[in-house]
């Protein structure tokens, strides 16, 4: 079975937002965080994982993925919140050897 996991990162409570897609969404956050991948998220500080969803299908990903990016950021906002109320790091409590928001 695959797995598949759209996702938002921030840089702070009502920071800069990140939307992006991975099959392996710790690994991908870790990256993220660490910097490994030079790119958008780096250069603005974007590591927060506050939102993500899973999907078994790639194409409903990528379709989801798209659909995201074309929304107005108070939508994406909104999104967020429903879910994750207090927009807290999700992934906060994943790494033990970096230092994580």
């Amino acid at each position: 079975m695959h797995q598949y996991y759209v996702y938002i990162l921030a840089s702070k409570i009502r920071g800069t937002l990140y939307i992006g897609i991975t099959n392996d969404l710790q690994r991908r956050v870790y990256e993220h965080k660490t910097g490994i991948k030079k790119g958008f998220t780096q250069k603005y500080g974007v590591s927060q994982l506050v939102y993500f969803e899973f999907f078994q299908a790639v194409n409903e990903a990528i379709g989801r993925e798209k659909n995201l990016k074309k929304w107005k950021r108070d939508w994406k906002i909104k999104l967020i919140e429903e879910k994750n109320k207090w927009r807290l790091g999700l992934a906060r409590d994943w790494y033990d050897d970096i230092l994580v928001d």
